[in-house]
């Protein structure tokens, strides 16, 4: 099984670093998809993703593992019916609703810039309308470790202080498997990274 991992927003392949090794001690082959927002538009990684994963598929089963704005960069590419279906795909924190914070993080100017069309999408109601969803099986795992009360934009509901439990699941019929963590770093979690092997062992 060959796994695919692609980071989130403003980060790099080396986010996944940790992850990729516990991937790689499972027996897969891993491998890694980068991008950066502030020179490619939303559009233009989507295309370098699809072409990725074609290669990929070529290769037999796979599997994705997508933290937050990946995920939906992968919905997007999974959009050509020319492309394989991957065998699983796990979402970590994934902002499969508006995330309520982006309108907010979108008046900042150093966010815009350094996220471009990536960012403005996550203001967008429109956006995610069209976003279409996954064919293949998939595991949604959000984190819980934010914080809640008065002075949280979260109200009382469950988050990881980036995206609300609700804001990570596609369609009501989800049930995001949720850890006590918080959105940049889950990956590294071992609860986490153990419940992303069992999700793509139970797949092969």
């Amino acid at each position: 099984m060959q796994v695919l991992l692609v980071h989130g927003l403003s980060r790099t392949p080396a986010s996944l670093l940790p992850l990729a090794w516990r991937l790689q001690t499972s027996g897969w082959q891993t491998h890694a998809f980068g991008y950066a927002a502030i020179f490619e538009t939303f559009d233009q990684i989507v295309e370098r993703l699809r072409h990725q994963l074609h290669d990929l598929s070529q290769q037999g089963p796979y599997s994705v593992v997508a933290h937050s704005l990946g995920g939906l960069l992968l919905r997007a590419a999974l959009e050509s019916q020319l492309l394989r279906s991957p065998a699983h795909v796990v979402m970590l924190g994934p902002p499969n609703q508006r995330p309520r914070l982006a309108p907010m993080a979108w008046q900042l100017p150093p966010f815009q810039w350094f996220t471009g069309q990536c960012g403005f999408n996550l203001t967008r109601l429109d956006f995610f309308h069209q976003l279409p969803l996954l064919r293949s099986p998939y595991t949604i795992i959000a984190g819980v470790g934010g914080p809640t009360g008065l002075l949280s934009p979260f109200g009382t509901e469950a988050n990881d202080g980036i995206v609300a439990i609700s804001e990570t699941r596609m369609s009501d019929r989800d049930h995001p498997l949720e850890f006590p963590v918080e959105h940049t770093f889950m990956m590294n979690d071992t609860a986490v990274q153990s419940a992303i092997v069992t999700a793509i062992q139970n797949a092969v």
